[in-house]
């Protein structure tokens, strides 16, 4: 399978309608649409390092979550950090897709991976009105405190730290992997005891106990990285006999 077959490929399995407005994935760079992709490096974002890794280990195709062109670049000089990564790409003849708010919103993706970790059940999707249903909201087998629930999203996600906000017990929770503040209000509408997501922000986290909702933040990339699990599995089921490795991206440290 070369990289314009993969590419209608992903577009099948990742529809672009499932996309938000705003978003920018796809396809992003080519230098040889025809060449055969054996080696796939997979990785939630792309990184210099990663780029780096792409480059020198031969890979055909870097797949990531999160694209590399998010904003419009005015020259494609080495000056700053997107133009060096997407130069370094092309120069070494890597092609470079993402899939980013439509593998949030996609039967199987982001947002069902978190819920399934988490143990949800009757997991449905959510989101506020016009925006892509990228959001899930599910039960838990039995109620359970705030704090107990924290501790558990913690350890199953691997994350150094959460940030919590409310206490009793819940068991109706909401979740968005990535950046969810804008997901809250739609959350707690839906019925939602407990809204998790990547990141929500200081003022938001403050309100939601006071407007009937607990809140845990569990940081960005270690609510969205299970998903690269997914993507291999994806590679897989594309081109059986391809080498696909996954590259940890966990720049941002808490210490």
């Amino acid at each position: 399978m070369n990289i314009l077959a993969l590419e209608r490929y992903f577009e099948d399995k990742f529809p672009r309608a499932l996309s938000a407005a705003w978003d920018n994935d796809g396809l992003s760079c080519a230098p040889d649409p025809t060449r055969e992709v054996k080696r796939v490096l997979i990785a939630l974002d792309v990184t210099d390092r990663v780029a780096e890794r792409a480059v020198s280990g031969g890979f055909d195709v870097l797949l990531t979550h999160h694209p590399l062109l998010f904003r419009g670049i005015k020259a494609l000089v080495p000056v700053g950090a997107v133009p060096k990564k997407l130069l370094k790409l092309a120069l070494g003849g890597v092609a470079a897709f993402s899939f980013h708010t439509r593998l949030d919103a996609v039967v199987g993706g982001v947002n069902d991976i978190l819920a399934a970790k988490l143990g949800l059940d009757d997991v449905t999707p959510f989101a506020p009105e016009g925006e892509a249903p990228c959001g899930r909201i599910g039960m838990l087998a039995e109620p359970v405190t705030v704090a107990d629930f924290a501790k558990t999203v913690k350890a199953v996600l691997g994350a150094p730290a959460v940030n919590v906000a409310g206490a009793g017990t819940v068991q109706k929770i909401a979740l968005l992997g990535g950046e969810g503040a804008d997901f809250l209000a739609a959350a707690k509408a839906a019925g939602a005891e407990l809204f998790l997501s990547g990141h929500i922000g200081y003022h938001r986290m403050l309100d939601a106990p006071e407007e009937g909702i607990a809140a845990i933040e569990a940081g960005h990339y270690y609510t969205e990285f299970p998903v690269c699990d997914y993507l291999r599995e994806v590679v897989l089921n594309a081109i059986p006999d391809a080498y696909v490795e996954i590259m940890e991206t966990d720049t941002i440290q808490t210490v």
